[in-house]
């Protein structure tokens, strides 16, 4: 028996199913360590590849879950594989073709993990028995976790599309955000909108914590960025509470709603490694506003309140750019 290979086969197995259920169940814990590791190392190449184009980065998505799906597959048959050459008389072969090869191993734990088997390979009595009945059990296991993994989160793309699309399709920047909901007297009018996109934003924050890999779901069309999208939201909502006088502002309690919920969604981006910008991003510019007939405060009081946002709006700008967007489509 050659305990080496069965040591280091379990461990393998160990290591798998934990980024494996780590990263499908537990849905604080963001991404397994492998996994999460991997997504990064993806991201990052794909963006050098590709030279940042959108069209191309829109695949990034699916290539990384499929790249996820076949990590696991391969150390799981790895794992397997190793742990069965662990003792050279595991396996039978029913056919007496002669030595057990490496070969035979692999093919023995594929059709072991994925099919019921041929017969032309069977394990000994005993352990080796209940061992391949635990290795049958972990790809049936693997199987249903890999497709309730993918439909979640092909979901949870959708509705961060669907996010987006609202934000953008109201308005290209938080600014004309604002102007369209002046009524003339306030800003109420914005108010149920307000609240349903701080319900959905805070859906997709939970998404996000539960499949990181959302984050790497690049679109081509930037009217369907949540990056970009979040930012324009953030800014309008900045404009709302610092940028006007409280008797003009929508709905306080929604108004509020909204901005945690953009906070929150900001916190999820440590889970897929963004980190804030160096630098700031431009503030947004009142004179449009003012110049519309809206009764916003002096360029220095809102200044004054943009210095209190530092930090948020660093993260918001390391989150437009890890997206390999540009902060100019949020202000355009």
């Amino acid at each position: 028996m050659d305990t080496i290979y069965l040591v280091i086969g379990l461990i393998i197995l160990i290591v798998v199913f934990i980024d494996i259920l780590w990263t499908t169940l537990w849905v604080d814990g963001a991404a397994g360590p492998l996994s999460s590791r991997l997504t990064k190392l993806s991201w990052k190449s794909l963006r050098i590849m590709s030279g940042d184009n959108s069209k191309f980065l829109s695949l990034a998505g699916p290539i990384i879950l499929a790249l996820t799906l076949l990590m696991w597959i391969l150390f799981i048959w790895i794992g397997w594989t190793l742990f069965f050459a662990g003792d050279e008389t595991a396996l039978i072969d029913t056919q007496n073709r002669g030595t057990i090869s490496w070969t035979d191993r692999i093919y023995f734990t594929g059709f072991t993990l994925f099919t019921l088997g041929i017969g032309d390979f069977v394990p000994k009595e005993g352990f080796w028995q209940v061992a391949t009945t635990i290795a049958t059990g972990s790809g049936m296991l693997f199987v249903t976790f890999g497709v309730t993994y993918v439909l979640s989160v092909i979901g949870a793309v959708t509705q961060k599309r669907a996010f987006a699309e609202n934000i953008t399709g109201l308005a290209k920047n938080g600014r004309l955000i604002v102007e369209q909901s002046w009524n003339g007297t306030d800003c109420h009018d914005i108010d149920l909108f307000l609240k349903d996109q701080a319900n959905q934003l805070t859906t997709l924050t939970q998404q996000h914590k539960a499949y990181p890999i959302l984050h790497y779901f690049h679109n081509e069309h930037v009217g369907e960025a949540s990056s970009v999208a979040v930012a324009i939201f953030d800014d309008a909502l900045t404009i709302f509470a610092f940028g006007l006088p409280k008797q003009y502002q929508p709905n306080r309690v929604w108004l509020n709603e909204a901005r945690t919920s953009v906070q929150s969604y900001i916190g999820t981006l440590h889970s897929a490694f963004v980190n804030p910008a160096d630098s700031l991003p431009p503030i947004p510019n009142l004179s449009y506003l003012r110049s519309s007939g809206l009764p916003v405060v002096s360029d220095k009081e809102f200044e004054q309140s943009m210095s209190e946002l530092v930090e948020r709006r660093k993260q918001l700008l390391g989150m437009v750019e890890a997206d390999a967007r540009r902060w100019k489509e949020v202000k355009k």
